[in-house]
């Protein structure tokens, strides 16, 4: 077999293709400076590491190199910030993803364009806001003599330090999450709905489907396939837990609820200089997302017709 005409239709091709591959090749250069040249630095995990020794240096941690993820598990911790990471991410899925969802099946309803135009950019305008400015609006909302409780004191309840109570944690953060996600998260469900067959509205029509039917038997399994693929990059991130926001909201008063593994990591890594440790935490955030989005893409397979791969 000759391998010599295959190397040179596929060098044939790529000289054709010169000017799309060099437009390629910014990013690409941004995927291995910044994703893939940095990898090498898990072995700081593996390692017992001194900054003035280096990577290289610095020797190996006790049993195998798995000292660091030992101290992890052991860690009288660890139970409460898995808990919590893995709560708050199950809670913003259960509570938050769906909303676009509703948003774009009633959007798509509304007969007035003015209407709809207005809502869709008053629900789109916090998307656009700095998560640092959305989690100083949040604070400012549930202060003590903020907009929730002058509300609240309307119906005759008292006010109440809401981000120093460790009950209410969640129910603030999801409900940002919401408010700060729900529109721009609608704009794809709104794509996929304006590819819909409009014959098939009419044909429906004629059947005699109402408007609740058409929306439950027509846009519905228009939104699905979007919505697995959505849900599979939401699953996989159910480790990560937005911490950056916990991270503005949080305080010693809420750690039993709201301190997750990113800003446990921040607060021993950063601050307590404990990289290996922190490293360590960090790879097992990683590999758990990555087992979670096989898991995910593997049962969209096994029952839609939509996944990843």
């Amino acid at each position: 077999m000759n391998l010599g005409q295959p190397i040179r239709n596929h060098l044939h091709s790529a000289y054709r293709s010169r000017y799309y591959l060099l437009m390629l090749l910014p990013g690409l250069i941004y995927y291995l400076v910044f994703h893939y040249a940095p990898i090498y630095g898990v072995l700081i995990a593996f390692k017992e590491f001194n900054i003035f020794e280096g990577i290289w240096g610095s020797p190996w941690a006790p049993h195998y190199g798995m000292q660091q993820f030992l101290d992890l598990f052991q860690s009288p911790d660890f139970y409460i910030i898995f808990r919590n990471t893995v709560l708050l991410s199950v809670y913003t899925i259960v509570f938050s993803f769906p909303m676009p969802i509703v948003l774009a099946l009633s959007l798509n309803e509304v007969v007035s364009p003015w209407w709809k135009r207005t809502v869709q950019s008053i629900s789109y305008l916090p998307h656009f806001i700095s998560t640092v400015v959305i989690s100083g609006m949040v604070f400012n909302f549930v202060s003590l003599n903020g907009m929730v409780n002058q509300i609240a004191g309307w119906f005759g309840f008292e006010h109440k330090q809401f981000l120093l109570m460790p009950g209410y944690f969640r129910t603030i953060f999801v409900t940002s999450d919401i408010w700060q996600t729900i529109g721009w998260g609608s704009i794809l469900y709104l794509a996929a709905l304006a590819a819909v067959d409009p014959q098939l509205y009419e044909s429906a029509k004629i059947d005699g489907a109402n408007r609740w039917h058409r929306i439950l038997y027509i846009n519905v399994p228009a939104l699905i396939p979007t919505a697995v693929v959505l849900l599979i990059f939401q699953i996989g991130g159910i480790m990560n837990a937005s911490y950056e926001k916990v991270l503005l909201l949080y305080n010693p008063n809420v750690y039993e609820t709201a301190d997750v593994i990113g800003t446990y990591v921040y607060r021993r890594g950063i601050v307590g200089a404990e990289f290996s440790f922190t490293a360590a935490a960090g790879l097992f955030q990683s590999v758990i997302g990555f087992g979670l989005v096989v898991i995910a893409n593997y049962a969209a397979r096994r029952f839609s017709s939509s996944s990843l791969w």
